[in-house]
């Protein structure tokens, strides 16, 4: 593989990390390297390459953004992390932005053992000081202090609860056998075509699932997220209720998760998850889906902002 007087082994070197973005461990490098060229690579080459990563997160996470997102995305991701010899859980917080053109973009990668509003201030100063004006609505999954920070830093943004984590968090009170029975009951709120339908949706579930009133009261208790969300045109209530756009990159990136049983520190997690993003976001070269028609709604709102 390495001819005589090469110097530019950087061929290999993108191999190695594009395996280790997909979740490969070191010995699965290792073995897959040995197979294919028929030499070893030990443990030491493999880190010392990875952490060649470092530079390249350090720019990608402090670069110019764009300055105005239409949608922003917040969720979290648990994984384990030595800390003074002890496996610990950490959330890696990552924050995913559609700009007006409607293409993807994840603005950064963040870890906090304890989150609060001072943290999520910070994250979105950050944010703000990497070019950021505006976001027009944020999807969040509901804690309180997250939406504090957003509108500490942008006032003007309208922050929606996650439809879908209310309902996960209704679903502890339902038996396993009733799953799918309630989900269609409570979808029937958030998917209605007016706020008078989902008052209805919501009275029919009272009725339904009398026998469970914690599941109710979660609906119930939380009916002015649903109220704010009938405020916004369909199209874009479609894009808010739930926060699965950013759900479904973490769960592309539990690959490099799942064969680890705790990372060493946190920079091995930003390493991991980098290079993870960086091989998923290859495929996000094409507006999401009805881009044009939310685009019309969101020049209705803003008239002047297009």
């Amino acid at each position: 593989m390495v001819r005589k007087g090469q110097n530019d082994v950087s061929e290999i070197q993108d191999k190695v990390m594009s395996m280790y973005a997909k979740g490969l461990s070191d010995r699965d490098i290792s073995t897959i390297i040995k197979d294919i060229y028929g030499f070893a690579m030990s443990h030491e080459t493999i880190s010392r390459i990875v952490e060649r990563v470092t530079p390249r997160f350090d720019a990608w996470q402090s670069r110019e953004l764009e300055a105005v997102y239409a949608f922003v995305y917040v969720d979290a991701m648990v994984v384990k992390v030595k800390d003074e010899g002890k496996a610990i859980n950490k959330a890696v917080y990552s924050v995913l932005g559609i700009d007006m053109q409607g293409h993807k973009d994840v603005l950064g990668l963040w870890i906090s053992n304890n989150e609060g509003a001072h943290f999520w201030m910070m994250i979105f100063d950050e944010l703000r000081a990497r070019g950021v004006q505006r976001m027009l609505f944020v999807c969040v999954d509901g804690l309180r202090e997250l939406e504090q920070g957003v509108l500490s830093i942008f006032p003007q943004t309208h922050v929606q609860r996650c439809m879908v984590h209310l309902q996960r968090n209704s679903l502890k009170y339902i038996p396993t056998k009733h799953y799918k029975a309630f989900c269609s009951d409570a979808k029937a709120i958030y998917s209605a075509v007016s706020i008078q339908a989902a008052k209805q949706a919501l009275a029919a579930l009272k009725t339904n699932w009398a026998d469970y009133p914690s599941a109710v009261r979660v609906w119930a208790d939380n009916f002015e997220h649903v109220e704010k969300l009938f405020e916004l045109p369909a199209p874009i209530r479609k894009m808010v209720y739930t926060t699965n756009v950013i759900e479904a990159l973490n769960s592309a990136m539990r690959k490099v998760t799942r064969g680890k049983a705790a990372f060493p520190n946190s920079e091995a997690v930003f390493k991991a998850f980098f290079l993870r993003i960086m091989d998923i976001t290859k495929k996000w070269t094409m507006p999401i889906p009805n881009w044009a028609l939310v685009l019309g709604q969101i020049d209705i709102l803003y008239p002047d902002l297009l």
